[in-house]
């Protein structure tokens, strides 16, 4: 159950903001092998003096930061799965590749609070972890 987080520098239609969402967890689904229906994605738009990035970026207004939080357990090579899919689907919003950072933390299962308050550790979360 990740909770993804898309940070941008520019506005966007509604379409691609929902279209960026649907990128990110699409990413997800395939790459974390989560249930299609376990969506936890947001995204903020900044004013660019607001969200800093490198100046060597050709396009510094598609500067794209996604931060996901998930339960410990995913290998590399599904991070790794990860990383390329959701770079691979940021490019039909012109976002281009080396403007994408991104940031995985793995977290216990005991630090989330889930379905009622409980637990995460003390629950089926429904789908494999350890991907």
């Amino acid at each position: 159950m990740p909770s993804a987080l898309i940070e941008v520098r520019r506005e966007y239609a509604e379409a691609d903001e929902a279209g960026l969402i649907d990128a990110v967890h699409q990413a997800l689904i395939t790459a974390f092998r989560i249930p299609p229906q376990d969506k936890d994605v947001r995204l903020v738009v900044h004013a660019p003096h607001r969200l800093a990035c490198s100046p060597r970026l050709t396009q510094p207004e598609y500067f794209t930061l996604v931060s996901i939080d998930c339960f410990a357990g995913r290998s590399v090579d599904a991070k790794r799965a990860l990383y390329t899919d959701i770079v691979t689907n940021l490019k039909a919003f012109g976002i281009p590749p080396d403007h994408v950072t991104i940031l995985v933390r793995d977290l216990p299962t005991t630090n989330w609070g889930i379905r009622a308050g409980q637990a995460a550790s003390d629950l089926n979360p429904g789908f494999n972890i350890n991907v």
